[in-house]
C-alpha cells in the first residue's frame, strides 16, 4: 500500500490510485464537487492522474489561484476549438493562463479577426462547454506529433525544442492540443466567458518574424463570478495607481531619461522616504547594521555568485570604462556586495550574526511591453538585507525575520497573507547550484522555522532561488489579488563561492550561512500597491504632505506661521494655503489632494490657542487646544 498525506493525515491505498477517487473518500460530497484541480507533491497534476507512490497532495477549488490557473488554461482551449470551428484555416500557436484570464496567439492566414466575431466565439465556446466533455491528457512520440502538426510552423517550433522523445497531447471533444497538462476535468464547469480584447503581437517577439492575434479571454464557473471580476475590474481601475500617483504628484517617467525608469517628485520623494524611515528605525532596533554599495560593479563580482550566467539575459550589458580591460555591470542584486562586506575583516563565533541592511537600487532589464508603472520597472530600490550567522543561530534568525515581516505588514495595514515555501524542482535539480547535503538541510531549517511560527504556509515546488530555498510571503490587497513582497532565503552557496570563513571555538574556519530577506522587496512596486490599497488615502504617518493650514482671514496668517513653524520643529510636513480663493475652495481642493488633516484657523482659533481640525479620512470638525493637539500629533506620527 502507499501513503497519501493530505492536510497533515495520512490515508492508505492500493496504486494506482487517482485524486479524483481520493477526494471522493476523504472529502465531503459538497466541498469534492467543487474541487477542479490538485498538486501532487508541489507539482500541479489532473485529477485522473494516477498514483503509484507515496506523496502529500493537496486539492484547489476555483476559488484558490492555483483553481484559476487550471480553469483557465483549459478554458483557453476551447477558445482554440470554438476559433476552429469558423476558422478552420487558422493556425494556433500558444494559451496560457494569465494573471486574470488567458489568450492564445492565433495566425489567422488570410482571415480577418475583429470585434465583431467576439460574440459568436462566446456563444459557441459555451454550446461546446455544455457538452460535458473530458479533458484527456495522454502521450504520444514526438514524430507521431510532428506528423500531426506538419502544416503548424509553430507547434513545429515547439516540439523542436522539447529535447524528450515523447510528448503530452490534450483532447477533449474533437479538439487535440499540444499541451504540458493542469486541466480541470471536464468543460462543464465553465459557465461564464468573455472575450475582452485583441492585440497584434510578433512571433517569439521578434518583430521580423510574422503578426500574430493574440485573443484576451476570460472565463468563470458561473456569471455571478464573472459579474464580481468586472466589478473589480473597475474598482481596481479606479484605484490605478498610475492614475492616483499622477493626481498626486507622486511620480512621473520620462522617455528622454529611459523607459521603467521612475522619477520620484518631491511628494514621492516624502512618501518614500517616510516608510525608508520607518524600517531604517526597526532595522537599527533589531541589530542591522546599515550599508551602502556602488551602483555598479565590475563584472568578475558577478561571474564569482553566479548571478551573470543564470540572469545575463535581464542584466543591462556590460560596459567597458576607460580602461578597456575592465568590464561592468549595472548592480542588479546586492547580495554579492554584502558578500564582499563580510569579507572585509575576519569574524570569530563571538562576532556572529552580522545584519548588514541596505537600501540598494538595482536594475534589472525588463521588455517594454512587460513595463507597467511601479509594479514592473527597471530600476527599484529593494530593503535589502543579508545575514551571516552560524547553523547553531540559523533557526532563530529565520524566525526573527519572520517576525519582523509580519510587524510590518501589520503597520501597513495588510492584514491577509500567506508564506509560501518555494523549493527545489524535484524534476530538474541541474537547475540549482551546490550540494545536495546543503539543499536538504535548508529546506529542513526553513520549513522547521515556520512551524515553530505556525504561520500559514503551503509548499511551491520549483520555484526556489537557484542558491536556496525562499519563503515568499503572498499579501493579499483590498481587491483580493496576490502579490508577493516578503521574501526570505537560505543559502549556503554564496559562502562557498566567496570563500566566507569565521573562527569557531576552537579557532577553527568555519563558513557561516547566509540568510537572504527583504521585508517588503521593491519599494517601488510595494508603493504602487499601498497607494491602490488605500486608494492614495495614506494613513496619517504615512501621507507625503499630513497637514495643510488655512488661514481663514488674511489677519490670521502670523498665528498660522505660528503653528507651522511647531510643525517643522516636530519634522511634519506642511504647508500654508494662502491663496486668495475662497475657505470652501481651499478646503475642496485639499480633500482632491487627499490631505489627512485641514487646519482651518480663524480668531477664535487664535484667540483660544487652538486649532479646528477638519479630518478628510472621518469628514467632521474637531476643535482642540493647541497642547492636545501636538500631543496627538507625536503620538500618531512620531513613532513609529
Amino acid at each position: 500500500m502507499i501513503n497519501i498525506t493530505f492536510n497533515k493525515v495520512v490515508f492508505k491505498y492500493d496504486p494506482p490510485i487517482t485524486p479524483l477517487k481520493i477526494k471522493s473518500d476523504i472529502i465531503e460530497n459538497k466541498l469534492s464537487k467543487k474541487i477542479i484541480s490538485v498538486s501532487i507533491n508541489g507539482e500541479q497534476k489532473e485529477l485522473y492522474t494516477n498514483i503509484y507512490n507515496d506523496c502529500e497532495i493537496e486539492f484547489y477549488t476555483w476559488e484558490h489561484e492555483m483553481g484559476k490557473k487550471a480553469f483557465w488554461h483549459s478554458s483557453s482551449h476551447l477558445l482554440a476549438q470554438s476559433i476552429l470551428d469558423f476558422y478552420p484555416k487558422a493556425k494556433l500557436n500558444i494559451g496560457p493562463a494569465i494573471n486574470n484570464g488567458f489568450y492564445y496567439d492565433i495566425d489567422f492566414g488570410k482571415s480577418f479577426f475583429s470585434e465583431k466575431d467576439f460574440y459568436k466565439i462566446e456563444i459557441n465556446m459555451l454550446f461546446n462547454a455544455s457538452k460535458c466533455f473530458n479533458y484527456e491528457l495522454y502521450y504520444i512520440s514526438k514524430s507521431e506529433a510532428k506528423k500531426y502538426y506538419k502544416n503548424n510552423i509553430y507547434k513545429l517550433d515547439i516540439l523542436n525544442n522539447i529535447k524528450k522523445n515523447y510528448v503530452t497531447i490534450c483532447k477533449h471533444d474533437n479538439f487535440i492540443d499540444l499541451c504540458r497538462g493542469c486541466h480541470i476535468p471536464n468543460t462543464y464547469f465553465i459557465k461564464a466567458v468573455k472575450i475582452l480584447n485583441i492585440s497584434g503581437v510578433y512571433w517569439k517577439g521578434d518583430k521580423n518574424n510574422k503578426q500574430l492575434t493574440r485573443i484576451y479571454a476570460i472565463s468563470s464557473p458561473s456569471k455571478k463570478d464573472l459579474d464580481k471580476y468586472f466589478l473589480k475590474k473597475k474598482e481596481s481601475k479606479k484605484r490605478d495607481h498610475r492614475k492616483i500617483g499622477k493626481k498626486l504628484e507622486l511620480f512621473t517617467f520620462s522617455n528622454i531619461v529611459g523607459q521603467g525608469l521612475p522619477i520620484w517628485l518631491p511628494k514621492g520623494f516624502l512618501l518614500k522616504k517616510k516608510i525608508e524611515n520607518f524600517l531604517l528605525n526597526l532595522n537599527q532596533k533589531i541589530g542591522y547594521e546599515m550599508v551602502t554599495t556602488p551602483h555598479i560593479a565590475n563584472k568578475k563580482l558577478y561571474n564569482i555568485s553566479g548571478h551573470w550566467e543564470k540572469y545575463y539575459e535581464n542584466s543591462f550589458n556590460t560596459f567597458i570604462s576607460p580602461n578597456k580591460e575592465e568590464q561592468f555591470l549595472l548592480k542588479s542584486m546586492n547580495c554579492p556586495h554584502h558578500c564582499e562586506i563580510y569579507n572585509y575583516k575576519k569574524f570569530s563565533y563571538k562576532d556572529l550574526p552580522k545584519r548588514f541592511a541596505e537600501f540598494g537600487t538595482v536594475y534589472r532589464y525588463e521588455k517594454s511591453g512587460e513595463l507597467h508603472g511601479l509594479t514592473r520597472v527597471r530600476s527599484f530600490t529593494q530593503d535589502d538585507a543579508h545575514i551571516f550567522c552560524t547553523k547553531e543561530q540559523l533557526i532563530e534568525e529565520l524566525k526573527s525575520v519572520i517576525d519582523m515581516i509580519i510587524f510590518i505588514f501589520q503597520k501597513l495595514g495588510f492584514s491577509k497573507y500567506k508564506a509560501q515555501i518555494s523549493l527545489r524542482d524535484k524534476k530538474k535539480k541541474y537547475k540549482y547550484i551546490g550540494s545536495k547535503e546543503h539543499w536538504e538541510k535548508s529546506e529542513k531549517d526553513l520549513i522547521k522555522a515556520t512551524k515553530e511560527k505556525k504561520i500559514d504556509t503551503y509548499i511551491k515546488y520549483g520555484e526556489a532561488a537557484f542558491y536556496g530555498p525562499k519563503l515568499d510571503f503572498m499579501v493579499q490587497d483590498i481587491l483580493g489579488r496576490n502579490w508577493q513582497l516578503g521574501t526570505v532565503q537560505v543559502d549556503y552557496n554564496l559562502p562557498e563561492r566567496f570563500n566566507l570563513f569565521y573562527t569557531n571555538n576552537k579557532n577553527k574556519l568555519i563558513r557561516p550561512i547566509m540568510i537572504h530577506r527583504a521585508t517588503l522587496g521593491s519599494l517601488e512596486r510595494f508603493i504602487a500597491i499601498l497607494i491602490e490599497n488605500t486608494e492614495g488615502n495614506f494613513p496619517l504617518w504615512l501621507s507625503p504632505i499630513p497637514i495643510r493650514i488655512i488661514p481663514i482671514l488674511e489677519k490670521n496668517f502670523f498665528y498660522s506661521k505660528k503653528i507651522l513653524n511647531l510643525l517643522m520643529q516636530l519634522e511634519i510636513q506642511s504647508f500654508i494655503d494662502s491663496r486668495i480663493e475662497s475657505l470652501s475652495k481651499k478646503i475642496i481642493d485639499a480633500e482632491i489632494d487627499k490631505i489627512p488633516l485641514i487646519l482651518v484657523l480663524g480668531d477664535k482659533e487664535e484667540k483660544l490657542n487652538s486649532v479646528s481640525i477638519r479630518s478628510y479620512k472621518e469628514k467632521k470638525i474637531i476643535f482642540l487646544s493647541l497642547e492636545r493637539f501636538i500631543n496627538f500629533l507625536k503620538k500618531e506620527i512620531n513613532l513609529k
